[in-house]
C-alpha cells in the first residue's frame, strides 16, 4: 500500500504523543525484533522505534531491515527514532484521509 503525502503528514501529526514500543538494544534489529514488531503493527498500524546507537548507515540499515521483515512504511526518521505504519486489512484502527 503506498501512502499519498496527505495521509504521510496526517501520520505524521499522529506520531507527536506516541511512546516508542520498540527499543533496539546493542544487537540491533534481528528476527525476533522484526517478529515482535510485526505483533504491535497488528495492534497498534502507527509504531515508534527507538534505534540503537550508531552511524547513520547504521541506522538506515535496521530501518531497511525492519520494513523488509514486517512490510511497513516509513512514515519519519529523526535522529534514533523512527515510525513505521501498516494497515491492519483485518481490522483497520486509523482512518486515514483520501
Amino acid at each position: 500500500m503506498s501512502l499519498t503525502p496527505t495521509q504521510r503528514r496526517y501520520l505524521r501529526t499522529l506520531t507527536h504523543d506516541l511512546r516508542p514500543v520498540i527499543l533496539l538494544g546493542a544487537k540491533g534489529a534481528t528476527d525476533a525484533v522484526a517478529k515482535e514488531l510485526g505483533n504491535a503493527l497488528d495492534q497498534h498500524e502507527l509504531v515508534k522505534i527507538r534505534l540503537s546507537g550508531g552511524d547513520k548507515d547504521e541506522r538506515q540499515a535496521q530501518i531497511d531491515f525492519l520494513i523488509a521483515g514486517t512490510g511497513a512504511e516509513s512514515i519519519q526518521q529523526i535522529g534514533h527514532v523512527v515510525v513505521l505504519f501498516r494497515r491492519n486489512n483485518d481490522d483497520p484502527k486509523l482512518a486515514l484521509p483520501r
